[in-house]
């Protein structure tokens, strides 16, 4: 790749990976969430692997790294489901919120004194998030190493 793209790829690539934490993190109050900020992520970490080649990318993803990251997510979620069931009964019930009033003691833990509060949600969006991110850069990763770059 050329000069200028190289020294171009790098700090775009920082600003769509913070575009995509943005993402997350207001997921619960603007349209968006975990889905949309994970592929806004990997999307700036595969702009810097194209550019670069995955061997020179300043974002070495190892792969127990990203296992680590794939299983935090999967099993987080899984914890955060369970916990609704545990509190309530449902799977993924929203124990901060509780609209329902089934946990009256239990809403205080998921509990912030402002007007958007969404309990568990804005968790299930960052565990959402990490498990997009490493499944689009997983596919591009083994594009990358399979044609040799």
């Amino acid at each position: 790749m050329s000069t200028i793209l190289k020294i171009f790829a790098f700090p775009a690539s920082i600003l769509i990976i913070c575009l995509g934490i943005s993402t997350i993190l207001g997921g619960h109050i603007t349209p968006g969430g975990g889905f949309q900020g994970g592929a806004i992520i990997a999307a700036g970490f595969i702009f810097c692997a194209i550019v670069y080649g995955f061997e020179k990318t300043p974002f070495k993803f190892t792969h127990r790294f990203m296992a680590a990251l794939e299983s935090i997510g999967a099993i987080g979620y899984i914890l955060l489901g369970l916990a609704g069931i545990l509190f309530s009964g449902y799977f993924l019930y929203n124990i901060g919120v509780d609209l329902y009033n089934l946990l009256p003691g239990m809403s205080s833990v998921f509990n912030y004194p402002d007007a958007v509060h969404a309990g568990i949600i804005p968790y299930l969006n960052i565990l959402i998030g990490l498990k997009v991110l490493v499944g689009l850069s997983a596919v591009v990763i083994t594009f990358l190493e399979f044609k040799g770059e």
